[in-house]
């Protein structure tokens, strides 16, 4: 009997300054994550191996300079560069910043070519990554070019899900960027992805208000009553489960979301705020809606803790496991609906019916 491959889970390193090379050494610092999956981190293994130093991390590493070296078992380290990279931990800096890009886009190009199965990106900064060559607000946007199908940023755990119509948009700028086209998107990719990604046969999908109060019947803006509200209602003639729009200021803390299999925020601090607040630490951003499965933790860089190896790596283990969890799903998926529309052959009947 042939032995089940392990999933290939590649790694970005993210910001060099900040926890994220701290919270994948310690993730992987645990033998027993090497029965889950085969971890390929984009880095550079001269790099690696001295944040080991720092960190006093006792995790073995295995430098490779192509794909075809990964080996299972072994912590692969990918050499994007090989060049020294001066760390000074808690600066944002440029130069850093293109060395989270290198990484990213390597680890990107793996994915598209199958070398790896899936993606998880440690945090960057998003100011000290711009340049010429990379002008994308965060992963997501970058991700959603390279890779295909629509992306939406989707915060999950096990018991609340948090999808968002507009992500790094700002203020000023939202009601005017959600339009009936853009809800309708969104939604469909969040229902789709409960169904492939998470296994639930008919999502109940709950979405939040525009304005305070959803508008207050139009008192508060009009966008609840001539945008979000019909939408919703076109979206439910299809059938599916969606409802709304329900106030954000009261949805959580009533435990109203409880009721639901996600919810739809308007805009990104409407949902990220008190998804946090119920699951820091145990919370993964994931990116529906593309044809590759993407994860990271839900914090940032934290440069106030960087290089005092303080850091809880709760969260990116989190996303290692929700990404080969839903890689898992989608093949099932895959399987069990390929078929579904294909007529199965008529049963022979029985030869003592027949007649002459």
């Amino acid at each position: 009997m042939k032995k089940e491959e392990k999933i290939r889970l590649g790694i970005s390193i993210g910001d060099l300054n900040g926890i994220g090379s701290e919270v994948v050494l310690k993730t992987f610092e645990d033998a027993r994550m090497l029965d889950f999956c085969t971890p390929v981190i984009f880095a550079s293994v001269k790099i690696l191996s001295y944040l080991k130093k720092q960190y006093k991390n006792q995790a073995s590493l295995h430098g490779i300079d192509k794909t075809s070296q990964i080996l299972d078992g072994k912590i692969n380290v990918l050499n994007v560069w090989k060049e020294n990279v001066g760390i000074s931990f808690g600066k944002e800096d440029e130069k850093i910043g293109s060395y989270a890009i290198q990484s990213l886009k390597a680890a990107t190009n793996a994915l598209k070519d199958d070398e790896i199965d899936v993606l998880v990106t440690a945090p960057i900064n998003k100011r000290s990554i711009q340049s010429e060559a990379f002008n994308f607000p965060g992963h997501t946007d970058y991700l959603d070019q390279e890779l295909e199908g629509n992306s939406l940023m989707f915060m999950i755990t096990d018991d609340l899900k948090v999808g968002l119509l507009t992500d790094h948009v700002a203020i000023k700028d939202i009601a005017e960027t959600i339009t009936p086209e853009l809800i309708e998107q969104k939604v469909n990719t969040i229902h789709q992805s409960l169904k492939q990604d998470f296994g639930i046969s008919k999502p109940k999908i709950a979405v939040l208000g525009i304005n305070p109060h959803s508008g207050d019947n139009g008192v508060i803006g009009k966008e609840d009553e001539n945008i979000l509200k019909p939408t919703i209602h076109k979206i439910n003639e299809s059938g599916k489960l969606v409802y709304g729009p329900y106030a954000a200021d009261s949805f959580f803390g009533s435990d109203n979301y409880k009721a639901f299999d996600a919810v739809v925020a308007s805009y990104h601090d409407q949902g990220l705020i008190p998804f946090k607040t119920l699951s820091f630490g145990k919370g993964v951003n994931y990116t529906a809606g593309l044809n590759k499965v993407r994860t990271s933790p839900d914090h940032g860089t934290a440069f106030e803790i960087a290089g005092k190896n303080q850091a809880d790596n709760s969260s990116f283990k989190e996303a290692v496991f929700s990404a080969l969890t839903i890689f898992k799903n989608r093949k099932e998926y895959a399987e069990l609906t390929k078929n579904s529309l294909k007529k199965q052959p008529r049963k022979p009947q029985n030869k003592q019916n027949q007649t002459a």
